[in-house]
């Protein structure tokens, strides 16, 4: 009996792990708040240098900056023009200003302050604002590679009770910076903890859930997660101040201090390092909570030690995904879909205000799409990993592309098909959990997932970098995101297809298993024929030799095409 088999018997989604997901979900809200709010903390709004000379006063006080509402229009003149040509700004002609040393005004329409207006991230300081959103993503890579290890080790409850602490505290501290360089020293710090939350959460999630339910359960986190999106495009437009904002999505985090009476260990975890007492107080608490207690006989089962200790022969590392030629250009493509997915997510969802419509509309509409694009998943990954990945990111690639055609005045157009391009990146990105998860076999997992994981993050490491490619092309961030989708929808198509097929657990069926759907009906076949011989060999043997000969078919069924088994190569044709 194994832990997955124990989970049934108590319930796999019982009334004990329903009310664990809402206790995981609920920082997920949280965890969008501070992924997404630097697109408005670090929004840039239209803004002239203020002239040293003392015609300026006059100019500024009657200029209008709504005649730069187009993004494209005041990022054009803004660094090039002052206040006392306001008229020229209205006529299109501009004088350049040279090195603003007089101060800079900004348009206090759509914000009171954000981090731009407070410490001049404009011209040429703009690339900190980039580099302030780009170090955030690196906080994220170093965490999911420090925690992971860390809840490997200690257990995934202290580390997400310790990542919420650290997001909390740090993230009240970010309100409160008195400079950009600190600023952005806390914001990494919080992009740590935001890995070792996610990360665990789930894992924490599906260790206590059967595996029938896993991959709705995983989906429930993800909605959470766009109600957060949804809800801060509402919390943002309440409050336009950058520090109150930082403020109104940390300080509730102190909150969940409550967490350390109700949030469980992982049974699972504890079984696996030898705490089996802790693990069994665990388990029969769920197994009452869901109306299922167990029995003796069940809790003295040490079965589920033994296969432990004995299930993986041999250590493996992450050299061995890419040591042989199928596994290596299987690891390749899903590194790269894990990577492009990131990074054109992030860089649609960071990069909002370049689509010309009210940026607080367009963050709800993004936060909306998420929930129809994480859904229709659920009806497609049954039918299709394979043909679900290409034709998600087809579809998010050609869309971002196509806005690039465009006119500008076209701003209604260009965010349709922003949202286009997003619903299918969406979807991409949620099927890559489960597909990466198919295509590494059993004792490389974790290493393959680990690493798709680090590919991702220097995916969302680059995403508010790749705009600064407009100083090249205006249209250069979007050619990208188009781009690097279709390329990624064309190696999938090198991928194998996993749905309603069986794990591979060694890399011998990854390197056997590139067979053609006649192979694999054939091995079918080859186990119907195995089954039907084991049963009607059986009752004529003894008891002893019956249970020996059971031992053996199972192992066939289990592996039927090892060569070397004796009962395999004296199985009868079917005839």
């Amino acid at each position: 009996m194994n832990f997955d088999e124990i989970l049934s018997l108590i319930g796999g989604f019982g009334k004990f792990q329903k009310i664990l997901y809402i206790w995981i979900c609920l920082p997920q809200i949280f965890l969008a708040f501070h992924m997404l709010v630097s697109v408005f903390t670090g929004a840039v709004p239209p803004h002239l240098c203020h002239s040293t000379r003392p015609s300026a006063d006059t100019a500024s006080s009657n200029f209008n900056f709504s005649l730069l509402s187009d993004p494209n229009r005041w990022r054009e003149l803004s660094c090039t023009t002052s206040l006392n040509h306001s008229h020229a700004v209205a006529t299109g002609d501009g004088h350049p200003s040279g090195s603003c040393q007089g101060g800079w005004e900004y348009s206090t329409e759509s914000f009171q302050s954000t981090i731009v207006t407070e410490w001049d991230l404009v011209c040429e300081n703009a690339s900190l604002n980039n580099l302030g959103s780009s170090i955030y993503m690196f906080g994220l890579l170093v965490g999911a590679v420090m925690f992971g290890s860390l809840a490997d080790k200690y257990g995934r409850r202290i580390i997400i009770l310790i990542s919420l602490t650290i997001q909390t505290v740090f993230g009240v501290g970010t309100a409160f910076a008195p400079n950009f360089y600190i600023y952005i020293a806390l914001r990494f710090m919080v992009g740590t903890s935001i890995s070792g939350v996610i990360m665990n959460a789930f894992v924490l999630g599906t260790e206590w859930t059967g595996s029938k339910q896993r991959m709705l359960a995983g989906i429930i986190t993800d909605y959470f997660f766009g109600f957060g999106y949804i809800m801060l495009a509402g919390v943002a437009y309440l409050i336009r101040d950058w520090r109150k904002l930082q403020l109104a999505i940390s300080a509730p985090g102190f909150l969940f201090i409550f967490y350390i009476w109700v949030l469980p260990k992982s049974a699972r975890w504890l079984m696996a390092n030898d705490r089996k007492e802790e693990a069994w107080e665990l388990i029969r608490k769920a197994a009452e909570m869901n109306g299922k207690p167990l029995t003796k006989d069940v809790e003295m089962c040490e079965v589920y030690k033994i296969e432990e200790k004995t299930k993986v022969k041999r250590k493996h590392s992450f050299i061995d995904l890419i040591r042989t030629p199928n596994m290596r250009k299987q690891s390749l493509i899903v590194f790269y879909l894990w990577f492009v997915n990131v990074l054109v997510y992030y860089g649609l969802s960071l990069n909002i205000s370049d689509f010309g419509m009210n940026i607080y509309l367009t963050q709800m509409i993004f936060g909306l799409v998420e929930m129809p694009a994480r859904t229709i998943t659920l009806f497609t990954l049954n039918r299709s990993r394979k043909i679900s990945q290409l034709a998600f990111l087809a579809v998010g690639g050609s869309a971002c592309l196509m806005t690039i055609f465009i006119p500008k005045e076209l701003s209604v157009i260009k965010t349709v098909l922003a949202m286009i391009g997003k619903f299918g990146i969406t979807a991409s990105l949620s099927i890559i959990y489960v597909y990466s998860a198919e295509v590494f076999p059993t004792v490389i997992r974790q290493n393959g997932i680990g690493l798709g994981s680090m590919c991702a993050r220097t995916g969302g490491v680059l995403a508010p970098m790749m705009y600064l490619l407009r100083g090249i092309s205006p249209h250069a961030p979007m050619i990208l995101c188009g781009l690097c989708p279709l390329l990624g929808s064309a190696l999938t198509l090198l991928l194998p297809e996993t749905a309603n097929k069986p794990l591979p657990d060694t890399i011998d069926d990854v390197e056997g298993s590139s067979l053609s759907c006649t192979a694999a009906d054939n091995l079918q076949q080859v186990v119907k024929t195995a089954e039907k011989t084991v049963g009607s060999v059986l009752p004529k043997l003894s008891d002893i030799h019956s249970s020996r000969l059971l031992i053996q078919a199972k192992k066939i069924l289990q592996d039927p095409s090892h060569p070397g088994n004796p009962l395999f190569t004296t199985l009868p044709s079917e005839d």
